[in-house]
């Protein structure tokens, strides 16, 4: 990226039953009987966006677009990049490319005719592109997007590519050049963890969260955060899950709209489609 790296808050907008990997999480069919907790959520962060004056990548779950519609309108409104989180919110590894390509595809549908305006970028829930799933960055160009952020390039409960490359890099495919944006790694005590984002920055102390973001800038690579509605929502319903689960999806919610805040602060801030759309010619090759 070079001297100018900058950091991308991303919001994967979902609600708060969409936690992946856990029995008690209730199936598509149900959805629509569950209480909504995305917009009120979802507009505090808007509050947050504006009062700080910063731009944020949105990947949108379509599911939540087709029922709050104006969400996407409004977030458009007020500056920041809508993407995509595909539909039904499945893990990839447990799709094959034929479902998962006709997941995407529909997302994509779906957030352009409610924007207005055409998504570039996909995230996959969960970053479940995993070495099983050879056939995902070709079905992402395929389904017309310019741009991915789904790899985590080391270890993961549910995905992680470890050995993947950790800096924005473009993946020739069949279907065209795929502009790739890896979540951002930083070394600890001998280990490549995360700190910018979910149960990771509600469990480490924000000083430590500044300092390894500083780093990666150091190092000219972008520090990608990632949050969710139901992280500044603490008061929402919980999901019945193991104890390991527990503590990582509910730890600490009270912390999160702080610290988000002293991010928007502390980090220069772009988009996605900001980042994608410079000189990419020295980026390598994958």
């Amino acid at each position: 990226m070079g001297p100018k790296a900058a950091g991308v808050l991303s919001i994967d907008v979902e609600e708060w039953f969409h936690i992946l990997d856990v029995p008690s999480t209730p199936p598509l069919a149900e959805w629509a009987a569950l209480p909504s907790r995305v917009e009120a959520a979802f507009r505090s962060m808007l509050e947050v966006f504006a009062e700080k004056r910063v731009r944020t990548t949105l990947f949108f779950l379509a599911w939540v677009a087709e029922r709050h519609p104006q969400l996407v309108r409004e977030a458009l409104a007020a500056g920041h990049e809508i993407a995509s989180h595909g539909y039904a919110h499945e893990l990839v590894y447990r799709q094959d490319r034929a479902t998962f390509l006709a997941d995407i595809r529909r997302a994509k549908d779906i957030l352009e005719q409610t924007a207005g305006v055409p998504v570039q970028g996909y995230r996959a829930p969960g970053f479940s592109v995993t070495a099983a799933t050879p056939w995902f960055f070709d079905a992402v160009a395929e389904a017309g997007y310019a741009y991915d952020s789904s790899i985590f390039p080391g270890q993961r409960g549910h995905g992680g590519l470890p050995g993947a490359p950790d800096v924005p890099h473009t993946i020739a495919t069949a279907h065209g050049d795929l502009v790739e944006f890896p979540i951002s790694l930083a070394s600890f005590l001998g280990r490549r963890l995360y700190f910018f984002g979910g149960g990771y920055l509600r469990f480490f102390p924000y000083a430590l969260i500044r300092r390894k973001a500083r780093a990666v800038l150091a190092e000219g690579r972008p520090v990608v955060v990632y949050l969710h509605p139901r992280e500044v929502d603490p008061e929402h319903p919980r999901l019945a899950m193991s104890a390991k689960r527990r503590f990582m999806t509910y730890y600490n919610l009270r912390s999160t709209r702080p610290k988000m805040e002293r991010l928007c602060d502390d980090l220069p801030l772009r988009t996605f489609a900001e980042l994608a759309a410079g000189d990419r010619s020295t980026w390598p090759r994958a």
